[in-house]
C-alpha cells in the first residue's frame, strides 16, 4: 500500500533547475541527499542538475519509474499524467499550487487531472503541498529551501500528517533544531484532491516505525472512517483541527479549498474515537513529543509531584485537579523514603517541595532518591518532575531517572528553568533519558491528562503494549 510513494523505484522531477533560487533545484538536492534509487531530473533547458543527467521530457527518461514529483505550472498536470502513466508510473506528488485553492478554473483542472488519472491508475498527492520527509528511509521529497535536515533529522516513532506546505517545512526544521523528536514519516498533503489523510492515517497505523501520529487538518474527507480507524488502533493519535471559528473556516477555503465542518461535531467525534484534540502547533508537538517517551503504562493510581518549588508545587496541584487529577496519597514508607532525604528540621509533604533536601544533600542524590519513592509507591501511577538547569550540577543522574521510569513503566512529564545555553543543555539529557521536557506546567498536566485518557481506552481495547 503506496509503496510506490515510500520505497519508489525510480523518481523523475519534473520542474528541475540548476537555480538555487527554485524550488526545482532543493527537490533534487534533498532527494539527492538521501534517496538511493534512479533520480530523473526533468527540464529542457538543461544538460545535467547536481551531477545528474537532465532530460528534456518524461518520454527521453531511458527507465520506467515508479513516482515523479510536479513542480511546474498546472495547466501542464493533465500531459504529465499521461505521459507518467506511458512510464508505468504509480504515483504523483503534486507541490505546485493553482488548483482548486485558486478559483473555479483551477477546480476543474483539478476534477479533470483526478478523473484522468484514476482512468490511467495513478494516484495523486497533493497538490499545493510540501512533500514527505521519511525519517528512517532518509527519502526526502519536498522542495524545502533549507538542507539542514540532512543533520537535524533522527528517525524515530512520531509521523505526522500535515495540510499546510510551509507550516510543515519551516515549523518541522524548527522542532528538528530543538530535538527531543525522531520522526517516521511527515507527508505534506495540501489540497489532498486524491490522497486523503484517512488513507495515510491507515497506513502509519500499519506502518511497524511509526508509535504515534499527529495531525494537522483543514477538514477531513472520509470522517466517519477516520474516526473508526483513531478508535481501534492502540496507537496515539493527536489532532489539530483548524477552521473551528467561522473566520478559520473561511481562510481554509482559501488556503487549500477545505469545507472545515462544525467544531462541536469534531470535538465530540475525537473524544469518542479517543483521538487526543490540541489547539496550537506546539501542542501538538509537545503532545506527539511526549507520546513518543511512553509506550508503557498501566494507569490505575493517581500522579506525584516532586518539585524546587513549593509554589510552582501548588500551581500544578491545582493544574491537575483542573483535568479530574488528584494528588496520590502517599503510603507511609514512601514518607519515611522521603524524610530520609530531608533535613531533621523538616517533614517532606505532597507536593514534595525538595529544596531544603537537595540544599543538604545535592540534586543528583535527592532527585534520584525522591523519584525511586514516589515511582514505587503503588498510589503513584504517573509523576510531574519540576527541576532546574543548575550551573553547579551535572546531568550523570538523569540517566538514573529515565532507568527508573523504564523500570516502573510510569510516565513522567518534566518541568524544567533555566538559562541557555544549561537549559538546552540539561534539556537533552532528560529527553535522551526518555524523559520529555515541557515548558508549561499546564502541559505537564495536559499531557499526563492526555496518557490516562489513551491508555485506559488501550486497557479496553484489550492491547498490553504499542
Amino acid at each position: 500500500m503506496f509503496e510506490y510513494f515510500f520505497n519508489p523505484r525510480g523518481v523523475a522531477i519534473i520542474g528541475a533547475t540548476d537555480s538555487q533560487l527554485k524550488g526545482g533545484f532543493h527537490l533534487v538536492r534533498n532527494a539527492k541527499a538521501g534517496y538511493r534509487g534512479a533520480i530523473y531530473p526533468v527540464n529542457p533547458k538543461y544538460k545535467d542538475i547536481l551531477g545528474l543527467p537532465c532530460y528534456p521530457d518524461i518520454d527521453s527518461i531511458p527507465e520506467n519509474f515508479d513516482m515523479a514529483v510536479y513542480f511546474i505550472p498546472a495547466q501542464f498536470l493533465p500531459d504529465t499524467i499521461r505521459a507518467c502513466a506511458a512510464r508505468g508510473a504509480r504515483g504523483i506528488i503534486i507541490q505546485s499550487a493553482g488548483f482548486s485553492e485558486v478559483g473555479p478554473e483551477g477546480k476543474k483542472l483539478q476534477e479533470e487531472s483526478v478523473a484522468l488519472a484514476r482512468e490511467l491508475g495513478i494516484r495523486l498527492w497533493g497538490p499545493n503541498c510540501m512533500g514527505y520527509l521519511d525519517g528512517h528511509s532518509r527519502n526526502v521529497f519536498s522542495f524545502m529551501y533549507s538542507d539542514k535536515w540532512t543533520t537535524l533529522m533522527k528517525p524515530g516513532n512520531v509521523s505526522l500528517i500535515v495540510q499546510s506546505g510551509m507550516l510543515s517545512a519551516g515549523f518541522l526544521l524548527m522542532m528538528m533544531d530543538r530535538g527531543g523528536i525522531g520522526f517516521s514519516k511527515v507527508c505534506s498533503i495540501g489540497n489532498k484532491c486524491d490522497l486523503n489523510e484517512t488513507e495515510l492515517l491507515e497506513y502509519l497505523i500499519d506502518d511497524p516505525n511509526t508509535g504515534v501520529i499527529g495531525c494537522y487538518l483543514e477538514s477531513i474527507i472520509d470522517g466517519r472512517k477516520f474516526m473508526e480507524l483513531a478508535s481501534a488502533t492502540d496507537k496515539p493519535v493527536v489532532v489539530l483541527k483548524s477552521g473551528r471559528s467561522e473566520s478559520g473556516a473561511k481562510a481554509a477555503m482559501s488556503h487549500t479549498a477545505s469545507l472545515s465542518g462544525s467544531a462541536a461535531v469534531y470535538a465530540g467525534a475525537f473524544r469518542q474515537a479517543g483521538a487526543i484534540q490540541v489547539y496550537d502547533m506546539h501542542e501538538l508537538m509537545d503532545m506527539v513529543r511526549g507520546f513518543s517517551k511512553t509506550v508503557a503504562y498501566r494507569p490505575g493510581g493517581s500522579t506525584a509531584v516532586m518539585t524546587f518549588s513549593g509554589g510552582a508545587g501548588i500551581v500544578t496541584a491545582d493544574l491537575l485537579e483542573d483535568r479530574g487529577i488528584r494528588l496520590a496519597d502517599l503510603s507511609p514508607e514512601t514518607m519515611a523514603a522521603l524524610k530520609e532525604l530531608f533535613p531533621p528540621w523538616m517533614d517532606p509533604s505532597h507536593p514534595v517541595d525538595l529544596w531544603p533536601a537537595v540544599e543538604q544533600n545535592g540534586a543528583a542524590r535527592v532527585y534520584v532518591g525522591a523519584a525511586e519513592a514516589l515511582m514505587k509507591d503503588p498510589a503513584v501511577d504517573s509523576l510531574v518532575l519540576e527541576t532546574f538547569a543548575w550551573e553547579f550540577g551535572k546531568t550523570d543522574f538523569i540517566v538514573a531517572i529515565g532507568d527508573l521510569k523504564k523500570k516502573y513503566g510510569k510516565p513522567v512529564a518534566v518541568w524544567q528553568v533555566g538559562r541557555s545555553p544549561l537549559n538546552e543543555q540539561f534539556r537533552s539529557a532528560w529527553e535522551d533519558a526518555g524523559l520529555p521536557v515541557f515548558e508549561e506546567i499546564s502541559r505537564c498536566a495536559a499531557f499526563l491528562d492526555a496518557v490516562k485518557r489513551h491508555f485506559i481506552r488501550k486497557q479496553a481495547l484489550g492491547h498490553t503494549g504499542n
